[in-house]
């Protein structure tokens, strides 16, 4: 199993800042959020242990939003400590297909998306977004 902040860095690193191509703070959120909704519903077991909260503005995975919250709303700098080597091969595919589906939104267009999502709909604001509420929804979004 891997740490949300991993997963984080993976994401932040697949941006390319060069084509403006990067990922703020709110963006990364909804980006962890996909990637461990459809782990769960793909592999009935979660992808990193750090719970997912519902927030005002969607859910957030709340270790990773106060390693960043420094950003704001400014671009998360490519992380120096990345090693692709830590990342087995079944789940760069599931993170490059998230953020090749997810990745392309703005962050407001993705805080809209996940308002509309159960998991984040049916979880009052500041309570945990359950493990058995987002396999369920993302199940119904995998395509059969």
């Amino acid at each position: 199993m891997y740490k949300a902040l991993d997963i984080a860095k993976y994401f932040i690193k697949l941006a390319s800042p060069e084509e403006e191509d990067w990922i703020t703070n709110l963006k990364l959120q909804k980006l962890l959020y996909y990637a461990q909704g459809f782990h769960l519903a793909l592999y009935d077991k979660p992808l990193f242990n750090e719970q997912i909260e519902a927030w005002h503005y969607g859910p957030v995975v709340p270790e990773v939003y106060h390693t960043y919250k420094e950003f704001k709303t400014k671009p998360i700098p490519q992380p120096e400590d990345f090693n692709l080597d830590e990342y087995d091969q079944e789940i760069q595919e599931l993170l490059d297909e998230v953020y090749e589906v997810y990745g392309q939104y703005t962050t407001p267009a993705l805080a809209h998306f996940t308002h509309q999502e159960l998991p984040w709909k049916n979880t009052p604001t500041g309570d945990e977004i359950s493990h058995s509420l987002l396999k369920a929804y993302f199940e119904t979004q995998l395509i059969k």
